[in-house]
């Protein structure tokens, strides 16, 4: 089947890419879409070269899959656009996560929502997808009242230009492009995406509402601290659920240890808990440090790892087209 990828030669895009090739994607042609100013550039699948196109060149080439992931004012220009032409978008973007008309897919919790109808199907927030891969099978067990979420985010959840700055503070090189409003190298910004008006950022309330959206559960209370650190690798999540129901700290283990797309890396004794070193370039999510809040009743702490370029956002997305091709919600056929 034929593939667009929009947004092919970004960080993300790059990871969509490498994904696609490791997971054996039945690709008959690819099209990877950049801006103009990358039209005829070549970019590498499989070992081989493959010419950059423009979105109009995608659209006639009808393939049956778009996956986006060029920043939400791309995406709310485009997606429409493919999707009239009959193309299923899987979209990375903020775009169209919160819109009501638009499923938000982890596909280890609601893939089987979707249908040959949903043209433009919202890839979550990276630090969404992690957490409510964890919170879901204990939410069927227990039902979660509130989650209280710190997070640690790698620089790679801002860009390439994040990977430059963080490098260049580290050589002393003053010349690269500030993408933040302070150093990031030897430093912690309390601060992801713009602050709104009740003083949370945008990546906070990402995480309030996309949660509720996933789980298909408006009565749970999510309150987010989004925190920049100087790391590669992944996100780190540090995350505390209260429960309605009494939990057992073996059955807890259990049933994340069963957990679709979740490894339970919970020895800290012997030093065995999730880190982004370990999960960089891995598609799973990692979880540990499990154990009762001792301050409060029905209380769970536990700490989240997982790759925000992998399961975070490329991974989750050829997740997403693979649900679609195996479950023939898709037209494969060419349309010319």
């Amino acid at each position: 089947m034929k593939i667009a990828v929009v947004g092919a030669t970004g960080l993300v895009g790059s990871e969509i890419l490498k994904v696609l090739a490791e997971r054996n994607f039945p690709v008959t042609e690819l099209l990877p879409v950049a801006s103009e100013r990358s039209v005829g550039k070549e970019i590498t699948f499989k070992g081989k070269q493959v010419k950059v196109v423009s979105y109009q060149d995608a659209i006639k080439a009808g393939p049956a899959v778009a996956i986006f992931s060029a920043g939400g004012g791309t995406s709310l220009e485009l997606a429409p656009k493919f999707a009239a032409a009959g193309i299923t978008v899987v979209d990375n973007s903020s775009a169209w996560r919160m819109d009501p008309t638009k499923k938000l897919v982890v596909p280890e919790i609601n893939a089987n929502t979707l249908t040959p109808e949903d043209k433009i199907i919202a890839n979550p927030n990276c630090s969404t997808i992690q957490m409510v891969l964890v919170l879901n099978p204990l939410h069927q067990k227990y039902k979660i009242k509130r989650v209280v979420v710190s997070t640690y985010q790698s620089v790679t959840g801002t860009g390439k230009e994040a990977v430059d700055q963080l490098f260049a503070e580290r050589r002393g090189d003053d010349t690269v492009k500030k993408v933040y409003p302070h150093p990031i190298d030897l430093n912690v910004l309390p601060h992801i995406d713009v602050f709104l008006d009740n003083g949370y950022t945008k990546e906070e309330m990402k995480m309030t509402n996309e949660t509720k959206k996933i789980m298909g559960d408006d009565s749970i209370a999510v309150t987010a601290t989004a925190v920049r650190i100087p790391t590669m690798g992944g996100h780190s999540e540090a995350v505390n659920i209260e429960f309605e129901n009494e939990f057992d700290l073996d059955e807890v283990r259990e049933l994340l240890s069963n957990a679709d797309g979740v490894v339970l890396q919970d020895d800290p004794k012997n030093f065995v808990y999730p880190m982004p070193l370990t999960a960089h370039g891995k598609d799973d999510t990692f979880v540990g440090r499990i154990r009762r809040d001792e301050t409060q009743p029905k209380t769970l702490n536990l700490w989240v790892v997982s790759d925000n370029l992998r399961k975070g956002a490329a991974t989750n997305a050829v997740q997403i087209a693979e649900y679609l091709v195996q479950h023939d919600l898709v037209d494969v056929a060419e349309k010319v």
